[in-house]
C-alpha cells in the first residue's frame, strides 16, 4: 500500500482561464460528436430498414448496440485506464471513434453497419468517461460544477443542433450522409483537441489491472458512487422514450411539431446547465441536487399525465422536463468526480460509465413493461405509472447522493478531497488541505 501524498486529488495545475475556457469547450466538442453519434440512429430507422430489408427487431439491435458496447468496454478499460496519460488515452480512443463512424457511413450491409455501431460504441462510450476523468483531473473542486455543467451541455446541443442536421442531410443525399457528416466534424475535433488539451499530469496507479479494479469496485466510498450514477440515469430512461408516441397519440401533437419540444428543451438546457453548475460550486451540491429535483418531480408529473392542450402549454411543460432532468447531472457528477482519487479517476469513470449504460438499458427495459397501446384507440396507456417510478428514482438519487456525503462529506463540499489511496474497506481520511 502506498503511503497518503499531499494531494493526490487535487488538480495537476491550474490553468490560465483562457486554457481553461479552450479545455472545457474541445472536451464539449468531442462529448458533443459522441452523443450525437449515439442519437442520430433513431430517427434514421425508416431509411435503414428499407436500405437493408431488415424488420424494425433488428434496427433495434443498430440502435442497443452502441449502449451494450460502451458498457462492456468501458468495464473491461476500468482495468487499465488509469495507467495512461489522459490526453494520450482520449487521442487515441477518439481516433478509433472516428475510424468506426466512418465505417458506419460506408457499410454495405447491416452486419457490416453493426460491426461498424458497436466499434463507436467501444471507442465513443470510453473517451467520454476519459472527458469527466480530465474535468476531474483539471478543474478545481470550487469549480468543477459549472465545468462538468459546461460539458453536459453538449447533450442538448445534440438534440437541437445536431440530430435535425441529421434528419435533413438524411432526408436530402441518403441515410450516409449523416454520418459523413459526424466523421468529417470528429476529425477536425481530434486535431483541435491534439493541440489544445494539455498533458495532464496524474498519480498513476502502478497496480497489477486485477488490484487495480478490485479497489475501484469494492472500495465503500467508490460503491456508494457508482449507486449515485447509474440511478441518475435510470429515471430519464423512463421517461424519453415514449415521450415522443404520447405527444402524438395522447397529446394530439404531429410529428412535424415534435422537432419543436426537442428545440425549445434543448436551447433552454443549453444554457440552463452551466447555471446549474454555479448553483453547485457555490452551496453544498447535495442540497442542490434536492432542489432541481422538486423541479424535476413536477416536470415528470406533468408531462406523464399530460392531456390534449393547446402547443404552447405543451412546450412549457416539455421545457420544464427537460430543464429538470437534465439539471441534475452537474450537482451530482460533481459529488461523483469529487469522491474519488486522482489514481483511480479514470478508471473509475469508466465503470461508472458502463453502469450508466446497464441503467439505462434496464430502465428502457423496465418503461417498456410498463407502458402499452390501445388497439381501440392508439393511446398510450400506463405512462402516468413510468411517472411515477421516475418520481421514484429521484428521491433515491437524492437519498444515495445524501448516503454518498456522509461517508464522503468532501464530495458535496468545494475543499479538496482526500489524498490517502482508498483499499478494502477503510474509510478515506479528511482531507489534508488544498
Amino acid at each position: 500500500m502506498s503511503a497518503p501524498t499531499s494531494d493526490s486529488n487535487a488538480p495537476s495545475a491550474a490553468l490560465p482561464a483562457r486554457e481553461e475556457r479552450v479545455l472545457l469547450t474541445t472536451l464539449a466538442a468531442v462529448q458533443f460528436t459522441h452523443i450525437l453519434d449515439f442519437m442520430i440512429m433513431m430517427p434514421l430507422g425508416s431509411q435503414l430498414m428499407r436500405a437493408f430489408g431488415v424488420s424494425p427487431t433488428q434496427f433495434s439491435w443498430l440502435v442497443a448496440a452502441y449502449g451494450l458496447s460502451a458498457a462492456v468496454t468501458g468495464f473491461a478499460a476500468g482495468f487499465v485506464l488509469d495507467r495512461f496519460d489522459r490526453k494520450t488515452a482520449l487521442l487515441a480512443l477518439y481516433a478509433g471513434f472516428v475510424v468506426a463512424t466512418l465505417s458506419c457511413a460506408l457499410a454495405p450491409t447491416f452486419w457490416a453497419l453493426l460491426v461498424a455501431r458497436l466499434a463507436a460504441g467501444a471507442c465513443g462510450g470510453v473517451a467520454g468517461s476519459v472527458v469527466t476523468a480530465m474535468v476531474g483531473d483539471v478543474i478545481p473542486p470550487e469549480r468543477r460544477g459549472r465545468a462538468m455543467g459546461t460539458v453536459m451541455a453538449a447533450f442538448p446541443l445534440a438534440s437541437v443542433v445536431g440530430v435535425p442536421l441529421g434528419i435533413s442531410l438524411a432526408t436530402w443525399f441518403e441515410w450516409h450522409a449523416p454520418f459523413f457528416m459526424l466523421a468529417g466534424v470528429s476529425v477536425i475535433t481530434w486535431f483541435v483537441a491534439s493541440r489544445a488539451l494539455p498533458a495532464v499530469r496524474i498519480a498513476r496507479s502502478t497496480n497489477s489491472p486485477w488490484r487495480q479494479m478490485r479497489e475501484i469496485v469494492t472500495h465503500p466510498v467508490h460503491r456508494r458512487a457508482f449507486a449515485v450514477a447509474g440511478v441518475l440515469v435510470f429515471a430519464g430512461g423512463l421517461i424519453i422514450p415514449f415521450m415522443a408516441p404520447t405527444m402524438v397519440a395522447n397529446v394530439g401533437l404531429t410529428e412535424k411539431q415534435l422537432p419543436l419540444i426537442y428545440f425549445f428543451g434543448g436551447v433552454c438546457t443549453f444554457f440552463t446547465m452551466p447555471y446549474m453548475g454555479r448553483l453547485a460550486d457555490r452551496h453544498d451540491k447535495l442540497h442542490v441536487l434536492a432542489s432541481i429535483s422538486v423541479l424535476s418531480v413536477i416536470g415528470v408529473l406533468a408531462l406523464t399525465n399530460l392531456p390534449a392542450l393547446p402547443l404552447p402549454i405543451v412546450l412549457v411543460v416539455t421545457t420544464l422536463f427537460f430543464v429538470g432532468m437534465s439539471g441534475r447531472f452537474a450537482p451530482t457528477m460533481a459529488m461523483v468526480t469529487n469522491a474519488v482519487d486522482a489514481r483511480y479517476r479514470g478508471g473509475f469513470m469508466s465503470v461508472a460509465s458502463s453502469m450508466q449504460q446497464a441503467a439505462a438499458g434496464l430502465a428502457n427495459l423496465t418503461v417498456g413493461a410498463l407502458v402499452t397501446a390501445d388497439a381501440a384507440t392508439g393511446r398510450i396507456e400506463g405512462y402516468p405509472r413510468a411517472g411515477l417510478l421516475a418520481v421514484g428514482a429521484f428521491g433515491t438519487t437524492v437519498w444515495l447522493a445524501y448516503r454518498l456525503k456522509q461517508i464522503a462529506p468532501y464530495a458535496a463540499r468545494n475543499p479538496a478531497p482526500p489524498s490517502a489511496e482508498p483499499s478494502g474497506d477503510a474509510l478515506p481520511a479528511p482531507p489534508a488541505g488544498r
